[in-house]
């Protein structure tokens, strides 16, 4: 058999990892990792150059968006509670992060040249981690018990 007609990737550690990257575009998996959970959270970060793609595969997580200000300070944010199989589409430009139950999967597609050069970070303090943890508790209830 023809070894070049089929290529299989998984990742199963924790965090973020390409498994796939062609041309232009490169698939990638999210899974827990704890730097993520919402009271850790220390930054949102945006991609100046291209569009990212999420597919909740398994678990929760919950997509928060932020409005910034000239004076790179975060606003208002808003948050997506994604549901499996449902793709989301989070416009260049837009800073964004995640949290994410300890059982999730997260499918990332995403340009292959993105890297830290092409997608700003800004830090939060704690009154903004502080909203992330509220948030998170409302939707997730007793699964998100900090």
């Amino acid at each position: 058999m023809n070894r070049h007609l089929l290529e299989v990737s998984e990742f199963n550690a924790t965090g973020y990892a390409p498994v796939v990257d062609f041309q232009a575009w490169r698939v990638a998996m999210l899974n827990y990792i704890d730097e993520l959970d919402a009271d850790k959270i220390d930054n949102f970060q945006c991609h100046n150059e291209t569009d990212e793609v999420f597919v909740l595969l398994s678990g929760k997580c919950i997509l928060f968006c932020a409005e910034v200000g000239e004076d790179n300070n975060i606003g208002e944010i808003m948050s997506w509670d994604m549901q499996p199989n449902k793709v989301y589409n989070i416009k260049r430009g837009v800073y964004h992060t995640h949290t994410l139950t300890e059982d999730a999967k997260v499918l990332i597609i995403e340009n292959s040249d993105t890297s830290d050069d092409n997608s700003p970070k800004i830090m939060i303090d704690k009154a903004v981690n502080k909203q992330l943890a509220i948030i998170t508790s409302s939707l997730w209830g007793a699964l998100y018990s900090r």
